[in-house]
């Protein structure tokens, strides 16, 4: 009898705030990466880099987690991002493409606690249409301008 290789995990993190075609894009090609795509949407508290998010973590997740794309996802840890990556295992990290993470500071991060996986970064999606809005930011911003 053959023994079946592991699948090869891939685990892609955000916020995915009011999702828009930009997530879409960065976590298909993510799964690009290997056989299995984990997603780790980010908790409230671990935000501090930008406003909070409108939408509650457990709903975030849930939509996330029905996109075609994704395997698994998962909502962080309260206190520490790197608990769901060690409990997931992957081979590949891939950063979203405008994401404020460092690739190598990740890379050392990992190193420092025995996380054996590569760094990736995807890339941006083009716009389709001019009137096409690509960041949670810009589509509050739009809902403000007209309903503000």
């Amino acid at each position: 009898m053959t023994e079946r290789a592991e699948p090869t995990r891939v685990v892609a993190q955000g916020t995915f705030d009011l999702l828009h075609p930009g997530h879409v894009q960065y976590l298909r090609e993510a799964a690009t990466f290997g056989d299995e795509l984990h997603v780790i949407v980010a908790r409230c508290s671990n935000i501090t880099h930008k406003d909070p998010p409108i939408v509650p973590g457990h709903q975030r997740r849930e939509v996330v987690d029905a996109i075609d794309a994704v395997d698994e996802a998962h909502l962080g840890h309260e206190s520490d991002i790197f608990v769901p990556i060690e409990r997931i295992d992957p081979a590949v990290i891939v950063l979203g493409y405008d994401q404020h993470h460092d690739e190598a500071d990740v890379a050392a991060s990992l190193e420092e606690r025995g996380i054996d996986c590569r760094v990736e970064r995807a890339g941006p999606r083009e716009q389709q249409h001019q009137d096409e809005l690509l960041s949670t930011g810009r589509i509050i911003d739009r809902i403000l301008e007209r309903r503000g």
